[in-house]
């Protein structure tokens, strides 16, 4: 019984996945994915709650792959935090800025506010991307490796960094083709700044006596 279940389930999931790539998101009813796939919109229902959540995790399905890609390019062991987040960076980016992503972000956008779209990408994507990363960052500040600070709030501050060129550009959709030599540069920047803010600060051991100016006026000894 199980066998089948998950069967049915991948049969909706591919049927959804065609007929989205053919009518688009809004020109795709429930009905007309029930028609394809054959049986009761009941049965549908079961599955999936709502076009939203079937939309989801049809986009999230076709993403998992380079989303766990960019995700695994983040080393829990490295010395290097700067060049561990470089290579994050360059690899996030990438799939962030790819085009089949930047579609399904600005639908997410224009959606958000009208259906449930927005938020289930927000809690399946951003979020969950956030969670990853707030775990290696707290993790290298355990190592010192980083100064302490909130974590979750840290990520945000990467993230933004790392959009801070592109993402104005995106969302008026005047951005052009990021290529690979972009997105290595920008990645460089950003995480130049990000350890200025969140690199370890010095032992005390290591931080130069200031000199002593003397007095106006006093005779040098």
């Amino acid at each position: 019984m199980k066998k089948k279940t998950e069967a049915k389930r991948q049969t909706i999931l591919d049927v959804a996945a065609q007929a989205f790539r053919e009518l688009g998101f809004e020109g795709t009813s429930m009905s007309e994915i029930c028609t394809r796939v054959g049986g009761s919109k009941a049965t549908l229902y079961n599955y999936f709650p709502s076009k939203e959540e079937l939309f989801s995790e049809v986009m999230f399905l076709s993403s998992e792959a380079e989303f766990a890609a960019a995700h695994d390019a983040i080393d829990p062991t490295t010395e290097d935090i700067a060049d561990s987040l470089r290579h994050f960076g360059e690899k996030f980016l990438t799939f962030l800025y790819s085009p089949n992503i930047r579609a399904q972000r600005h639908l997410a956008i224009s959606q958000s506010g009208r259906t449930e779209l927005g938020r289930l990408v927000y809690e399946r994507g951003v979020l969950r991307s956030e969670n990853l990363i707030a775990e290696f960052l707290q993790a290298a500040m355990n190592r010192g490796k980083l100064r302490q600070a909130a974590p979750k709030v840290a990520t945000r501050h990467l993230y933004s960094l790392l959009e801070s060129e592109l993402l104005e550009r995106f969302l008026f959709q005047i951005l052009g083709e990021v290529g690979a030599d972009e997105i290595k540069a920008l990645t460089a920047r950003a995480i130049e700044v990000f350890m200025a803010a969140y690199g370890p600060l010095p032992a005390a051991s290591d931080q130069q006596e200031p000199v002593r100016q003397p007095p106006a006026g006093a005779t040098p000894q």
